[in-house]
């Protein structure tokens, strides 16, 4: 059966198609007979009742310099689509969380991946607080005698904006640091909401590692090391992707959430784990497809695709 399917994402432009899990997923689709229609979150409008989006169809073709073909812009209702790809990068902010209610306007009739009620409900870094047996010792506050005291019992600290991404705004105060009063600051003037502290995990030197998950089920992991000097493990900032296995702890992790994020309607979703703890679970735009590909030759986009395809049948 072919799709009408909508890519709801950043700039096509803009991917990089060698690392783009949003790439992967999307050329696997169109290998498989479906209809490829792209347009920009800002380009949804619900008008009297009717969502639509201005876009353009999208052909797609893994050839650096030349890999996408945008037909000529249309309005489109998005009620006519078989499924909606909500594939858009953070941050998750107010424009984000709006997307989500709009679309709800369309799922399931029209299948949205994920499910923007489940998306809305479970921002990454709050949606893991449900598992406080998993996760390292976490506080999230913006109370600066709340820090303090956390870091006089823990000593060695992380410190993450709620809802930044891609590693952005992630510092590791030691034990000697000073700057502790003045990240505080920072973090309250530049950010409304609270920040996430979290007891510093020495293993992150060896990686953070990237679980993803189809339906509730683990399939498939890549390892993240961050460069020397860097306490991130994130691409963006430089980490370097390597192939690895799943843990007996981390296979239980998994099986933890694994129920939640299937009753959900979390198709797709990637976890952080760094020395046997659950630090994120990502909903919005998960990475690590293609390094995980390259790695094994194991097509888990095809399995992403496998997994939509029962649902709309």
């Amino acid at each position: 059966m072919t799709f009408a399917v909508a890519l709801q994402m950043d700039p096509i432009e803009h991917v990089d198609i060698s690392a783009d899990s949003t790439f992967a997923i999307a050329l696997e689709g169109q290998a498989r007979g479906h209809k490829l229609f792209h347009y920009l979150p800002q380009n949804l409008t619900l008008d009297r009742g009717r969502l639509i989006a201005r876009g353009q169809n999208l052909e797609l073709r893994r050839n650096a310099g030349d890999f996408y073909t945008l037909g000529p812009e249309k309005i489109l209702d998005l009620s006519s689509m078989d499924v909606i790809l909500m594939r858009q990068d953070p941050p998750f902010d107010m424009a984000y969380i709006t997307a989500t209610h709009l679309l709800e306007h369309l799922h399931p009739k029209t299948l949205v991946v994920n499910d923007p009620v489940s998306v809305r409900n479970a921002p990454e870094k709050l949606f893991v607080t449900q598992f406080p047996d998993l996760m390292p010792p976490t506080l999230i506050t913006s109370d600066h005698i709340s820090v303090t005291k956390f870091r006089s019992e823990y000593s060695d600290i992380v410190i993450k904006p709620l809802f930044g991404n891609g590693g952005a705004g992630v510092f590791h105060v030691s034990p000697n640091d000073e700057n502790l009063s003045t990240l505080i600051e920072m973090f309250t003037v530049t950010w409304k909401e609270p920040m996430m502290v979290q007891q510093y995990l020495p293993a992150v030197r060896s990686g953070d590692k990237r679980i993803l998950l189809i339906d509730g089920k683990a399939a498939g992991a890549i390892n993240r090391v961050p460069p020397l000097g860097e306490a991130r493990a994130n691409m963006h900032a430089g980490a370097r992707a390597e192939p690895t296995e799943l843990t007996d702890r981390e296979q239980e992790i998994c099986d933890t959430i694994g129920p939640s994020l299937k009753s959900q309607g979390l198709i797709f979703v990637g976890i952080d784990v760094i020395g046997g703890y659950l630090t994120e679970i990502n909903v919005t735009s998960p990475t690590g497809l293609q390094e995980y590909e390259r790695f094994t030759g194991i097509s888990l986009s095809a399995r992403i695709w496998e997994s939509i395809e029962a649902k709309r049948t």
